[in-house]
């Protein structure tokens, strides 16, 4: 598995990765992290956890990955390709605002992504998904029949998701990722969190 601080990549396989997550109760796994923010904000906040940022596009990652953080980790993985390495280790999944080949994975029910999200997950790990009419629009669909489209393939996917609620202009400002803020304050901020958690 390859992880990145700045400029530097290096490996970190199954054994070292397990030693570095050995002393924390919850292990969340933010997926297609962007630029970071959100990870660093929550390993900032919650000490006691472990909080790892995985995307695609290293250059998103070379300005948060140098975050002086002992409980954060940065991740260059694709969705659809989930390392090996977290098999079985992860107590909390997060996808936030997502789009592109993420979102369209999302929409389509792709094994490859689905089945990587069980591979990963401890029994009754938790997820928490936050879609955005903006993204669902270009995807070519409204936010309401995006929602229920996710909603059923997660379903599907043995994941238990409670209703989907409301995301206000108020809780996107709240909500600690760049892209949150940039719908707060955007011509339209409609969004929803699907939560729920794994059934094994």
């Amino acid at each position: 598995m390859e992880t990145i601080r700045g400029k530097t990549s290096q490996c970190l396989d199954f054994t070292r990765l397990s030693d570095r997550l050995k002393n924390y109760p919850r292990v969340l796994l933010d997926l297609g992290t962007g630029d970071g923010r959100y990870v660093r904000t929550l390993a900032d906040r919650h000490p006691n956890w472990f909080v790892i940022g995985v995307d695609s596009c290293r250059e998103n990652l070379r300005i948060s990955s140098l975050c002086d953080l002992p409980n954060a980790l940065f991740v260059i993985a694709s969705a659809q390709d989930l390392p090996r390495e977290f098999y079985g280790l992860i107590s909390h999944v997060t996808i936030n605002f997502p789009w592109g080949s993420l979102l369209r994975s999302l929409l389509e029910g792709d094994a490859a992504l689905l089945n990587g999200l069980a591979c990963i997950s401890k029994p009754n790990a938790q997820i928490d998904i936050q879609l955005n009419s903006g993204a669902l629009a270009e995807a070519g669909t409204g936010l309401d029949a995006g929602t229920q489209i996710v909603h059923a393939h997660l379903i599907q996917s043995r994941w238990n998701i409670k209703v989907p609620h409301i995301l206000d202009h108020h809780a996107l400002r709240d909500f600690p990722s760049t892209w949150a803020k940039r719908l707060a304050y955007g011509r339209d901020p409609h969004a929803v969190t699907l939560s729920g958690t794994f059934a094994e």
